[in-house]
């Protein structure tokens, strides 16, 4: 499969388009009587802008309240994942400067719940980590039926991944440096949400290792904290990353009074946020600086994969947050005069399924093939260095790239620290908090139930619903010979395999796992 490669002129003509089909960057249950209240905590011109509704009626307000200045848009939800456009003229919505009046803080305490992934900090480390990893049933998705199968599968896959994956992190010192980096943002952020007059907490909340959501709350609850902005370090939005955090915490929260009470809001995705946008173009002009000829250099933006069908038949919005996200930093840096071409793939697939394409090791090849001779790699979908930039990227694809031609490559870093970056989540903070409401204020049993408000993530995301419903097939067409199809398919039958197989060893007393000795270690 080709990979589109994108001149100055096909991003002007993409990115005004992509403007149209920007998502609401906050969602809230401040409202009690609406089946999906999209709130607009953004500052926005007088411009007419277009924004995107999963549903089917849509009516805008307006609060002319000067402290509480919002847009709030109503959907009426239907079955139907049609994206519905509709344009809003002259959006009320407050600034950071407006919302951080002490009215709007008083006696409460607010605190940030940053979520992140997680990864293993020792060698030792490694095999757990991946065991909670695939024991999200979000990540590996059974039939109903073998569900009890899941942490066995967790474990026989963690243990067979295990070996490999200890390599890579041996090779980037031993472990993950995500806890520490993520930790290090979280004093940054605190320290700009303090210097703007928002004396709130940081806490740190990963998927899979410590210290894990749980923990975080227990923490939470501890510090007696009574207004809660959850913010999910993904820029944009996914069913396996954001989607899955959320999840967790909305069992979370129905399971304790406290927190149904606590007022939070939650802040999905906010990849389209100027200040992101501006720190990510400063690092990419940055690197290209360190080119012998900066304006010969292709721009690589790898970001990570998802199945395919997580896109096309559960409706999650991450492809089409990705590309808008690209050409938004291109559009940035063709204000600054710098008009490389650029191109996006995807990384970091695993299994046989059908994964997002283009994928990034394949688009590295063609593009040594068609005489790409300087790459400038853009690890788009990550804001702190991990396995996947400082080993993946920086190893496997660098010496990818070089095999396939191309003389000259580089790497622009995570966002890290960089300061626009982190002044900017503090404003997103701060924008958000007159949004912040009680699950226990809605009169409306179904949205108290849910952390994502009915009719917008959760009603877009329709393998997210009550009943969890079964992701649809990859790949439908059956194809003979050595193709992707067939390797679906072989993929399908080493699955069903390993399924009976583990399903013997739950009925038998002695099995293949028990006489190999890893059996034991599950139960």
């Amino acid at each position: 499969m080709n990979s589109p490669i994108h001149t100055p002129s096909s991003a002007s003509s993409s990115s005004s388009s992509s403007y149209m089909l920007r998502p609401p960057p906050c969602l809230t249950h401040a409202s009690s009587n609406l089946k999906c209240p999209l709130l607009l905590p953004q500052t926005t011109s007088t411009l007419q802008k277009k924004y995107s509704c999963f549903g089917a009626h849509v009516e805008a307000s307006f609060n002319t309240n000067p402290l509480k200045s919002y847009t709030s848009i109503r959907c009426s939800p239907n079955q139907s994942l049609k994206k519905q456009l509709f344009s809003v003229g002259s959006l009320a919505t407050p600034t950071a400067q407006d919302v951080s009046d002490t009215t709007l803080i008083g006696d409460d305490k607010i605190a940030v719940l940053l979520l992140n992934l997680g990864g293993p900090e020792t060698l030792e480390d490694v095999q757990p980590f991946l065991f909670n990893l695939f024991a999200d049933p979000d990540i590996i998705r059974l039939p109903r039926i073998f569900s009890f199968l899941q942490k066995p599968l967790a474990q026989f896959v963690s243990v067979a991944r295990a070996p490999k994956s200890k390599e890579g992190y041996a090779s980037i010192g031993g472990g993950s440096p995500l806890r520490r980096m993520t930790d290090a943002q979280a004093e940054e952020l605190k320290k700009s949400l303090w210097a703007k007059n928002v004396p709130a907490k940081v806490y740190v909340g990963m998927r899979y290792w410590h210290p894990f959501t749980e923990e975080a709350i227990e923490q939470i609850k501890r510090d007696g904290i009574t207004k809660l902005v959850v913010l999910p370090l993904y820029p944009q939005f996914s069913i396996s990353t954001s989607g899955s955090s959320l999840r967790l915490l909305e069992s979370i929260f129905r399971e304790d009074e406290y927190l149904v009470n606590m007022q939070h809001t939650v802040i999905p995705s906010w990849y389209q946020r100027e200040g992101y946008i501006k720190a990510m173009a400063n690092l990419i002009e940055k690197e290209l600086k360190s080119f012998d000829c900066p304006e010969e250099v292709m721009i690589f933006f790898s970001a990570h994969g998802v199945p395919l069908a997580y896109v096309e038949e559960a409706g999650d919005p991450y492809k089409a947050e990705m590309e808008e996200c690209v050409d938004l930093i291109m559009e940035e840096l063709e204000t600054r005069k710098i008009n490389n071409s650029y191109t996006l793939a995807y990384q970091s697939r695993v299994g046989p399924v059908e994964w997002l394409r283009p994928y990034t090791d394949e688009t590295i090849v063609e593009l040594g093939k068609k005489g790409v001779k300087s790459l400038l790699a853009v690890p788009i979908s990550f804001v702190s260095e991990h396995i996947e930039t400082l080993e993946e990227i920086d190893v496997e694809y660098k010496e990818l790239a070089l095999e396939s031609g191309i003389e000259k490559w580089g790497r622009v870093p995570a966002l890290g620290c960089e300061p626009t970056f982190i002044s900017d989540l503090a404003d997103a903070v701060i924008e958000s908090l007159p949004y912040v409401g009680a699950m226990a204020a809605s009169s409306n049993l179904e949205a108290r139930q849910s952390l994502v408000p009915l009719g917008s993530v959760e009603e877009l995301l329709a393998a997210y619903d009550s009943q969890r419903r079964e992701l649809p097939p990859p790949v439908i067409v059956w194809e003979w010979g050595w193709t992707k199809s067939a390797e679906t398919w072989n993929g399908r039958v080493a699955m069903l395999a390993v399924l009976l197989l583990l399903f013997y060893e739950v009925t038998a007393d002695k099995g293949l796992l028990h006489q190999l000795g890893i059996w034991p270690s599950l139960m």
